[in-house]
C-alpha cells in the first residue's frame, strides 16, 4: 500500500484512448497511473491509498458522470473553462473551443519557460502544435491526425489495406503492403513534424521545441530538430492550473 497522508492534488487527463491520473504534492509529481478505460473503481482505489485535497480534469472525451460527481463531493474540483485563471495571454479567437489538453500544455510552457518562444508538439490520437511566444502570448497552432488514426483511416477508407500498428523497424522503401503502409505513415509523420518545425523557426527566433504524448518516445530520435521531451508535460500543466486556481 502506498498510503500517503499529505493532502495531494489529483490530476486527470482523459484523452481519446486512455485515462491518465497523476498525484502531486504541490508541484512535485509523486505517482502516475494509466488506464485503458474509465472506472470510478480506479479513483476509489487511489482514494484508499492517498489523501486527496484538490482535483482537476482535462477532458477531450466524455467523462464518466460517477467520477465527476465523486470528485465534486470528495475534493475541491477545479473546472477548466473560460473563467479559469491562466498563466499566459490567450489570443485564440475561439477560446471556448480550445481543448483542455492544449490549455494545459501551454500552461506548462508558460510556467517552465517564461520569456521564451515555445512550440509544443503533442503526439497522441491527434498531433497538436501549440505556440507560445516570448511575450507569454498563446497564438494558436495546428491539429493533424495521429499515427494510429492514420493507420485506421487507411484500413477503413479502402477495401484491401490491412489495419496495422507501429513497426519500430521502419524503412523508407516498403517492399510489401505492410512495410509500404508503415513507411508512408511513419515517414509522413516525421516529415510533417520536421517540416512544420522548420516553418516555425523561419518565422520566430530561438524556439524551444517540446515533444510530448504517447508516441513521443518513438519519434524522439527520428526527428532532426533539437527537441526537449517530457511525457508528463500535460499533467504538469494541469497541476499548475490547479495550483493557480485553488481558492
Amino acid at each position: 500500500m502506498d498510503l500517503n497522508t499529505n493532502k495531494l492534488n489529483l490530476v486527470i487527463d482523459l484523452g481519446n484512448s486512455s485515462l491518465k491520473v497523476a498525484l502531486f504534492d504541490k508541484n512535485v509529481m509523486i505517482n502516475k497511473f494509466i488506464y485503458s478505460n474509465q472506472s470510478l473503481d480506479y479513483i476509489l482505489d487511489i482514494y484508499n491509498n492517498y489523501t486527496i485535497d484538490n482535483s482537476i480534469i482535462s477532458n477531450v472525451s466524455t467523462i464518466d458522470k460517477n467520477i465527476l460527481d465523486f470528485l465534486k463531493i470528495n475534493s475541491n474540483l477545479i473546472s477548466i473553462n473560460e473563467f479559469i485563471d491562466l498563466p499566459f495571454i490567450n489570443l485564440y479567437k475561439t477560446k471556448k473551443t480550445l481543448g483542455h489538453d492544449r490549455i494545459a500544455l501551454v500552461s506548462a510552457a508558460a510556467v517552465n519557460f517564461p520569456g521564451q518562444n515555445i512550440l509544443i508538439i503533442d503526439v497522441g490520437t491527434c498531433i497538436t502544435y501549440d505556440f507560445k511566444n516570448s511575450k507569454n502570448e498563446y497564438l494558436g497552432g495546428g491539429i493533424s491526425p495521429g499515427i494510429q488514426m492514420r493507420f485506421k483511416s487507411l484500413n477503413s477508407e479502402t477495401s484491401n489495406l490491412p489495419l496495422l500498428t507501429i513497426n519500430l523497424d521502419n524503412k523508407l522503401l516498403g517492399d510489401d503492403t505492410d512495410s509500404s503502409i508503415n513507411s508512408g505513415v511513419i515517414n509522413g509523420v516525421i516529415s510533417e513534424i520536421d517540416g512544420l518545425i522548420n516553418q516555425y523557426q523561419e518565422r520566430f527566433k530561438n524556439i524551444k521545441i517540446i515533444l510530448t504524448g504517447g508516441d513521443s518516445d518513438f519519434l524522439l530520435n527520428k526527428i532532426k530538430n533539437t527537441i526537449f521531451a517530457d511525457q508528463n508535460f500535460l499533467l504538469k500543466g494541469l497541476n499548475y492550473l490547479l495550483e493557480d486556481n485553488i481558492k
